[in-house]
């Protein structure tokens, strides 16, 4: 049986992909620190879907700590999730951003090492792109222009990535999402936050002119993208690759809004407020590498989605 370990298994993405890889009957071992950037009940609520199934296995381990996984053996593949995520939050702190996800990245790079482990994914992000010119973004850009803390630091990742890949011969797939939502998103996010203010009678903030666009990508697709992802990595070697994981269809800020009030039949109620620094003014995955190589096309429509997360939204506050 392949035994994978996943960091942030607690996490929005990381429970989703726990919950797959048990559903495939693959051993998982997770990791997670729960960080306080989001309240711990809701990574524990995550953690609990799974945490008693007999092929699953819990260490609470902080990886920014340096040997905090050497008592961990027998992993055939690691996949990479934990981070400290948000554009925003990364300007406002971005020593804490350079901790968790270089300094962190570093110290799992390590345990690969020191355990041979020749099989690694890593999540990283549509932010490493920028304000490029050219859309869709693919992945033949250089990504030398991140305007965030949080954005370099996942650059920052992939290089550190590519370093150990060619020193120790570590097969590595860096897998870039774009703008992930769904059942259990972090309530940091935009449409987390839209809809819990709808409920409330709240107005909510648009920032800029609505124009700006997201590639949403709905949780499912992207847990299938690391799926596929992880057996492409299985079945070949000498494999450096980076992927776009998206949905290959930008929604504007406008659309957004629009669709939330009228999947809540809400009459709109917005602020308009002053552009954000940091936050880049469209994100578009061009995924004909993916589908090529990995089989992966998304399935899940962004309206399908938006209904989805507000059914779970719903059902979690009965």
């Amino acid at each position: 049986m392949t035994t994978v370990l996943v960091t942030g298994c607690a996490g929005f993405i990381g429970s989703h992909l726990c919950e797959i890889l048990l559903s495939h009957n693959l051993k998982v071992i997770g990791v997670d620190n729960f960080d306080d950037f989001y309240p711990r009940s809701i990574k524990e609520t995550n953690l609990n879907l799974f945490i008693n199934h007999p092929n699953f296995v819990f260490k609470d381990a902080d990886l920014t700590i340096n040997g905090s996984l050497s008592d961990i053996d027998g992993v055939d593949v690691v996949i990479h999730l934990a981070a400290k995520a948000g554009v925003r939050p990364s300007i406002s702190n971005p020593l804490h951003y350079l901790n968790c996800n270089i300094v962190g990245t570093q110290n799992l790079l390590d345990f690969l090492v020191e355990k041979n482990i020749k099989k690694y994914i890593f999540g990283s992000s549509s932010s490493i792109y920028g304000n490029t010119s050219v859309v869709p973004f693919t992945e033949l850009d250089a990504c030398n222009s991140p305007i965030s803390p949080y954005a370099y630091t996942k650059k920052a990742g992939e290089l550190m990535n590519y370093t150990y890949h060619q020193l120790y011969n570590i097969d590595t797939i860096n897998l870039r999402f774009f703008t992930v939502f769904g059942p259990r998103q972090r309530p940091d996010l935009a449409i987390f936050k839209f809809v819990k203010l709808i409920k409330e009678g709240k107005s909510i903030e648009m920032f800029g002119d609505g124009e700006t666009a997201r590639d949403y990508t709905y949780v499912a697709d992207i847990v299938e993208g690391i799926y596929c992802a992880l057996n492409y990595l299985i079945q070949h070697e000498h494999v450096y690759e980076k992927f776009n994981i998206g949905n290959n269809y930008p929604v504007t800020l406008k659309k957004l809004i629009q669709t939330i009030y009228s999947e809540l039949n809400v009459k709109p109620n917005i602020i308009r407020k002053e552009w954000q620094k940091g936050e880049v003014e469209i994100t578009y995955a061009d995924i004909s590498k993916a589908d090529k190589m990995l089989g992966y096309q998304p399935k899940v429509k962004f309206e399908d989605g938006i209904s989805e997360f507000i059914k779970w939204y719903d059902g979690k506050n009965v």
